[in-house]
């Protein structure tokens, strides 16, 4: 090969190796948000397989029974959701909070030894729950294996860890916004972060009457979620959508501050349709069950509003992947968490339905709904950045085969395992409800009935479903924008803060 035709060959592979990689021009922040990134999406996968494996052992229950038990492999599928979900937020905090600030990260060097510790932590509590699930409850058992609380099963030093690790991450994003910039979205953050350490402290402690300590319990499970997630998730949607679709400032923060109103009243109000069910009054199923449903409309709004106004400015977006999981979040919020919460704690429909597989399907729609997809718009913004700023709108290369049908086959298995988990639910709630009373007769003869076992397989069936569409956005995670040398569409909000920096312009600070 010529001397200057294997110059030209070395100069294309150093650009691409450029472009496919451009860590160095990342800040501080962005960096150890890339690293919460690629441990939510591990735990993601490992979500997936045991949810997997729990469906599988629904319909045989003997499958790896003694080695990895139903339990054990349901306890892990939770908890490795919740997880993941909470290392998508704070990676997306920390991806947004020195472009909003306008200065860099403070607190670097303890943000990244907090991302370890935190990390280490979690990797020891996943081997404890594999390993260790078997033998007499003592007072050591709650402080090293397991606390016996369903969905917040992790031992106790293990919840003492997670708070002081949000105090690390609140010390770094308060402390950066009050050496930088202010603005709606940025003092709404550092107050839900306030409350997102403060109420999982609700958990971490016991009372001797069941009602009591099942009331604080919901506090974390439930209010944690659609409290201070949705708080925060508003937070993130606001920035994405000034990011992606250059939405105006105002728009967003108007339904951002709408919706922590409505999180005032709706979040905590909403909580109330599960205190019927541990003592309290009964006027709580009807308060419950209606201000539930309130929460996801300003989300919503939010991007129609923005989506209408771009569409008035000739609606430039800078990342379709993002854009449309975006509007993805929008409308699986309010569908997973309004519409199947809103007729799922009714108090007519709730008499029947609670603990039934009606609340599954509730469930699974609504964190996937409203956290998965919000995580996954914001990881496919870092993505851009990192790889140089690179165009990820149309005309595509491979025409963005791998990022469609990861969104369609994602939401396509969500829905159908939601369908089909309702279907099941139903069935249950005839059989054991309303015909069997609620008796222990009445339960295990709903779980053999066709309609409730035909449920359950479909669940399976979508759940592989949506296996493949995890898969392939993985994929696509590791390919896009790679070789791509067109700049990025750009796109402004002409409302935003004076004196903007944008994030290439940061310093470079060592993470």
């Amino acid at each position: 090969m010529p001397a200057e035709a294997a110059m030209d060959v070395g100069a294309a592979v150093a650009e691409d190796t450029a472009v496919a990689l451009n860590t160095r021009s990342l800040t501080a922040g962005q960096r150890l948000a890339l690293k919460y990134f690629t441990v939510a999406m591990v735990l993601f996968v490992a979500q997936m397989l045991f949810g997997l494996l729990a469906g599988i052992q629904f319909l045989y229950p003997e499958f790896l029974y003694g080695v990895l038990d139903f339990n054990v492999n349901r306890m892990v599928h939770i908890n490795a959701m919740i997880v993941w979900m909470l290392y998508g937020f704070i990676g997306s905090v920390y991806w947004l909070v020195e472009d909003e600030a306008g200065v860099e990260l403070v607190g670097a060097k303890l943000a990244n030894i907090n991302f370890w510790v935190l990390t280490s932590a979690v990797a020891v509590v996943v081997v404890v729950y594999l390993v260790v699930q078997v033998g007499p409850g003592k007072q050591s058992t709650i402080w090293l294996i397991n606390e016996g609380r369903e969905y917040i099963e992790a031992p106790r030093w293990a919840d003492i860890g997670i708070v002081v690790c949000m105090g690390v991450f609140f010390y770094t994003i308060a402390g950066t916004f009050m050496k930088g910039r202010w603005s709606g979205i940025s003092g709404t953050l550092v107050l839900d972060l306030i409350a997102l350490a403060g109420l999982y402290l609700a958990g971490m402690f016991y009372t001797t009457n069941l009602s009591v300590d099942q009331y604080w319990w919901w506090w974390v499970v439930h209010l944690w979620v659609e409290a201070t997630w949705e708080v925060l998730v508003g937070c993130i949607m606001a920035w994405g959508l000034m990011k992606t679709l250059g939405a105006r400032r105002e728009i967003v923060t108007t339904w951002l501050y709408i919706e922590v109103a409505l999180m005032f009243g709706a979040g905590i109000l909403g909580l109330g349709h599960h205190y019927f069910w541990i003592g309290t009054p009964e006027y709580w199923l009807g308060i419950g069950g209606f201000f539930s449903a309130l929460e996801p409309i300003p989300l919503v709004a939010m991007v129609v509003h923005a989506v209408y106004d771009a569409g008035r400015h000739g609606f430039q977006s800078s990342n379709h992947p993002a854009l449309a999981w975006l509007i993805a979040h929008a409308f699986g919020n309010f569908l997973g968490a309004g519409v199947w919460g809103f007729i799922h704690t009714l108090p007519q429909i709730n008499l029947y339905t609670h603990g039934t597989q009606w609340t599954a399907s509730h469930g699974h729609l609504a964190f996937f709904g409203a956290y998965a997809t919000i995580v996954i718009a914001l990881i496919y913004i870092a993505l851009q950045r990192w790889r140089g700023d690179v165009w990820m709108s149309a005309d595509l290369p491979d025409r963005g085969w791998k990022w469609k049908w990861s969104l369609i086959l994602l939401n396509v298995g969500m829905m159908g395992m939601t369908i089909a988990l309702l279907i099941a639910g139903y069935e249950q709630s005839f059989i054991e409800r309303a015909i069997g009373g609620s008796t222990w007769a009445a339960f295990f003869e709903g779980q053999t009935q066709p309609w409730f076992v035909q449920g359950m397989q479909w669940r399976m069936i979508f759940g592989v479903v949506m296996t493949a569409g995890l898969v392939l956005l993985l994929w696509d995670l590791l390919t896009i924008g790679r070789g791509e040398t067109r700049p990025a569409k750009e796109v402004h909000d002409p409302a935003g803060p004076s004196g903007a920096i944008e994030s290439g312009a940061l310093s470079r600070a060592p993470v």
